[in-house]
């Protein structure tokens, strides 16, 4: 379980929502459970075919429409002290009409949450008819890409912990065992350095290694192979990690793996170094994909360069080709190229960094060479 922000955090995040709706045309946001109401409102709801979803009226006082047997959760999360009410439904009510009888009278255009449920969004449409649906996303991401001092705290203590479990891996990675043995080890060390959650383990082995989302299988470890490890979890304050990092275990990888991977390295480092107020998302990665694809591994580069982290291992901003948007300070993502060559072996490093005043603060401090770990 997730802590909750402060209620003057949580508060002021509610009216910077409510201004940027009105800003943007929207009457209302509908947001179901996920990040965004825990976001807005600190309440991890359990995402139930039963509908819970705040409505968030441009003017006017924000309610929390719940099932009736979840009230007691939505009373204890303590969203009552933001000024929410709390309106329960039963079970032979139709929630959907409540939220509509709920609304403005003169409701013209609402924005739905991005990962509300298809059954709910097509529920919503027939409550509501004549009325415009957009994305709260286009509302929202603009809130929740912009960290705020405390948020990126978080982000910072999630960085350590999985920066610890790396620490260990030369524990559990050697020949003999297999990918899912290791992953184990590695899932209930992620809980022990200080995540309550796990949110993926990928272990990659040989040829698995040239697989990005690999995660783990019964492959035996070889000796002489490289191994990719990216991992990561939520801490108690509901922040995510996710570093990635290469090892060669049992003995020295081929000559031809120590060559690229001294490619991605100098790569990835001088993508970091780029990032700065000002720069552009698709600059860093194209910083990462020049110096890769000048040393002749380019079509070996086969994803973007990064993703934003906060309270989703993957949100705003994406580091990628065409996103033209400039970074400012408090924006948080990934900086993790890789080289892959399917059937053989490939390699990433990855880590999360956060864009500064005057430039950027790594959150992943383990070093980045090839580490050897002795059989």
């Amino acid at each position: 379980m997730t802590s909750t922000p402060p209620s003057a955090d949580l508060r002021h995040r509610l009216d910077r929502a409510r201004t940027s709706a009105a800003a943007a045309g929207v009457d209302a946001l509908l947001v179901s459970p996920g990040s965004d109401l825990r976001y807005l409102t600190g309440y991890d709801a359990k995402p139930l075919e039963r509908l819970t979803c705040l409505i968030l009226p441009a003017e006017g006082v924000p309610t929390l429409v719940v099932p009736g047997l979840e009230r007691p959760a939505a009373t204890a999360s303590g969203v009552g002290d933001l000024g929410l009410e709390i309106v329960p439904w039963q079970e032979t009510d139709d929630p959907y009409a409540l939220v509509a009888k709920l609304l403005p009278a003169d409701v013209r255009r609402v924005a739905l949450d991005n990962h509300m449920w298809a059954e709910k969004v097509l529920a919503f449409r027939a409550s509501l008819p004549g009325v415009e649906q957009t994305l709260a996303g286009e509302i929202l991401r603009e809130l929740r890409m912009r960290k705020t001092p405390a948020e990126i705290e978080a982000l910072r203590a999630a960085g350590a912990a999985i920066d610890r479990v790396h620490a260990r891996i030369g524990e559990w990675l050697r020949p003999g065992r297999t990918e899912a043995e290791v992953g184990r080890d590695i899932y209930d060390a992620i809980i022990a350095e200080g995540h309550v959650q796990v949110d993926f383990v990928i272990v990659g082995s040989g040829p698995n290694s040239a697989s990005p989302h690999h995660e783990v299988s019964d492959r035996v470890i070889q000796a002489g192979e490289p191994v990719v490890v990216d991992i990561g979890g939520t801490n108690a304050a509901g922040y995510c990690s996710d570093e990635t990092r290469t090892y060669a275990v049992g003995g020295p990888v081929p000559e031809e793996f120590t060559r690229f991977y001294d490619v991605l390295q100098r790569a990835q480092e001088a993508a970091c170094a780029h990032v700065r107020p000002g720069v552009t998302a698709e600059s860093v990665d194209a910083v990462a994909r020049d110096i890769i694809t000048e040393a002749g591994y380019g079509d070996a580069f086969i994803h973007r360069t990064g993703h934003g982290i906060g309270m989703e291992g993957h949100e705003d901003p994406y580091i990628v080709a065409g996103n033209a948007l400039p970074l400012e300070p408090g924006m948080a993502f990934s900086v993790e190229p890789g080289i892959y060559f399917e059937g053989r072996h490939g390699a990433r490093i990855e880590d999360i960094v956060v864009v500064t005043e005057t430039g950027v603060e790594a959150l992943n401090l383990r070093p980045h060479d090839l580490r050897l770990i002795d059989g």
